[in-house]
């Protein structure tokens, strides 16, 4: 008769089974699960309360499939365009054993003697699946770290659990210095000119890398002693209209404290998944009807911002008008608000045939209103 302790063992490994049991049922069983990248959890990291994103990144669920299922296909993406000049610049960026990368990093963030060029180990991270080159990245920066000299990963995989799943991240490298440090490197297409670039995508950028140094951070917390993290990491552009490489420093200690706290407010995905109707699939193949039913079971939490980040957004943004949400309105507006989550609310609190004044969102949009009034009797009511 097996123990009470070996029962609570086996416990875990079961419950993970029946939960990807769960999440192959909603994607539908026999499509292959779309990986979830540091993108989708930096988006997720800026609106944590969306439980919909959450579940359908979860489960791997098609995004860009669904919404064209649903009958509101999305222009967010990267250009076919877009994607092979960043390959192209990628591959000039770590030509030569990523001799040009590692004087950059040096450049910006030191670490040690300069590298010389054709001396940095580059190990060979190949393996089979997603778990099996996880694994061989923790050993290669184990041996790294211990070797005391320059080592380039190039596209090196992490894992991380969020909300009860395991997220299999692949950042565009991670430098090694001779001092034991781990640098997080992010390779964009865009151009940093007179050593700036678009403040948005440079933002952007800066949350994608916190969620690689986040997931950096566990592997190094395996290790005794614990190798430092960079909190800085290295931004490679191309330089003003040329496609030279220049780089930037980025501190990314705000972005890593708030993807930390917001990734842990998830609700993890199980317990969404528990609470949606039997028979509920996101499979992209049944009909429109079914799927909306499905879409609508799971709440979201739409804001504007989502137009940039997720692919589901126009059908969430034409749900949300029909509703009347404010969150049509912005985060910034909502948080205002407070309790009022419609405009129709809000109109009637403004007009005084609703709320309890009382309210300081209330006061607020009765001073607002008498203020328009006065200003536009003042002018005639033109």
């Amino acid at each position: 008769m097996p123990s009470q302790a070996s029962s609570r063992a086996s416990s875990p490994p079961k419950r993970g089974t029946a939960l990807r049991q769960r999440l192959a049922e909603l994607r539908g069983t026999d499509v292959p699960a779309q990986p979830l990248d540091a993108r989708a959890l930096a988006a997720l990291a800026a609106n944590p309360g969306c439980r919909r994103r959450a579940l359908l990144d979860g489960a791997g669920v098609d995004k860009t499939a669904l919404a064209h299922s649903l009958g509101s296909p999305s222009g967010f993406g990267q250009s076919q365009f877009a994607f092979m000049r960043g390959n192209a610049f990628e591959a000039r960026v770590k030509a030569d054993g990523g001799a040009e990368l590692l004087r950059l990093t040096h450049g910006r963030l030191g670490g040690g003697a300069e590298p010389v060029p054709g001396e940095a180990a580059v190990p060979d991270l190949a393996a089979a699946g997603p778990e099996g080159r996880a694994a061989r990245t923790a050993l290669a920066l184990r041996e790294a770290t211990a070797s005391g000299g320059w080592t380039l990963l190039d596209h090196p995989m992490l894992a991380l659990e969020v909300a009860g799943t395991l997220a299999f991240l692949e950042p565009d490298a991670v430098v090694v210095h001779p001092d034991g440090g781990w640098t997080v490197v992010e390779i964009k297409s865009f151009p940093m000119i007179d050593g700036s670039a678009d403040a948005a995508k440079v933002g952007a950028a800066a949350r994608q890398a916190a969620v690689y140094a986040l997931a950096l951070e566990r592997v190094a917390g395996r290790l005794e002693p614990a190798p430092p993290v960079r909190h800085h990491v290295v931004l490679v552009c191309p330089k003003d209209f040329s496609n030279l490489p220049t780089a930037s420093a980025i501190d990314v200690r705000k972005q890593l404290s708030v993807t930390r706290r917001q990734l842990a407010r998830l609700t993890r995905v199980e317990d969404i998944a528990a609470e949606l109707p039997e028979g509920t699939t996101f499979d992209v193949r049944r009909p429109a009807a079914e799927l909306t039913a499905a879409v609508e079971a799971v709440p979201a939490t739409y804001a504007p911002e989502c137009l940039s980040a997720c692919e589901l957004a126009f059908h969430c943004r034409t749900r949300a008008r029909a509703r009347g949400e404010v969150t049509t309105l912005g985060r910034a507006v909502r948080g205002e608000l407070g309790g009022l989550t419609t405009i129709a609310e809000v109109l009637a609190a403004a007009r005084g045939t609703a709320g309890d004044a009382a309210d300081p969102a209330v006061a607020m949009l009765r001073r607002a209103a008498a203020l328009r009034g006065a200003g536009v009797g003042a002018s005639g009511g033109s």
